[in-house]
């Protein structure tokens, strides 16, 4: 995805010393345990702090994509319980400070944000500065004898998300959940996470926040090989 600064209104309140531009780690989402998934497909995420104001979040879900129901792509606009089929997520909150935004992606381009004053209490649609920019894309795979499996082998999602204050102000760490629901063909979802906490799935679990990016935007996670 090209970043285009001109995108995210001025949000910044206090700029951080600098932005580093390093190259994205993946993380891997698991699945989790109550929820079994079709075989062979793998999910990794990586998240990118561009400056104080601007986020962007990419998924790619690799494997038999025929056993995924993928809604069809549309012009993209807000809606609700995306949930309910295959759709992307990501949960950002400041260290440290009470509260966090959720944020939802269908591979459709419909998108949805909510802010929490706490864990699932509070639950009202977020303010943006500017709606998320979804790019949806198909990536082949090749045997290593480099034949084709076939072009619909990887999923990936990107999303430019604009921070809404006091998230833009560069002041604190961000801490992310990154999560997907995954619908199979059957209509049985799945759910996947950087970390499930015990017991039934829950992304608002704060044990869910796995994935740290500082101040400076650095990654401070731990890399998962996307292979």
């Amino acid at each position: 995805m090209r970043y285009d600064p001109g995108h995210c209104a001025p949000q910044i309140v206090h700029e951080a010393p600098s932005w580093k531009s390093t190259a994205l780690t993946y993380h891997a989402l698991l699945v989790h345990p109550s929820s079994p998934a079709p075989a062979a497909l793998t999910l990794v995420a990586q998240a990118q702090r561009l400056r104080a104001d601007a986020l962007t979040l990419r998924f790619v879900l690799s494997g038999p994509l025929r056993h995924v129901r993928v809604p069809a792509e549309t012009s993209g606009a807000r809606a609700e319980e995306l949930w309910r089929h295959t759709c992307f997520e990501a949960f950002v909150a400041l260290e440290h400070v009470p509260g966090y935004l959720e944020f939802n992606f269908a591979p459709s381009r419909a998108w949805q944000a909510y802010r929490f004053s706490a864990r699932r209490v509070g639950m009202m649609p977020a303010e943006l500065p500017a709606p998320p920019v979804l790019t949806i894309g198909h990536r082949e795979c090749r045997e290593p004898q480099g034949r084709t499996r076939g072009a619909d082998d990887a999923l990936v999602l990107e999303a430019l998300v604009c921070l809404p204050a006091p998230y833009a102000e560069g002041r604190h760490a961000l801490q992310l959940a990154l999560n997907a629901v995954l619908e199979d063909e059957a209509g049985v979802l799945s759910y996947w996470a950087l970390r499930h906490a015990p017991g039934r799935p829950d992304f608002h679990h704060p044990d869910a926040f796995a994935l740290t990016l500082d101040a400076t935007g650095a990654d401070r996670s731990p890399a998962t090989d996307p292979a």
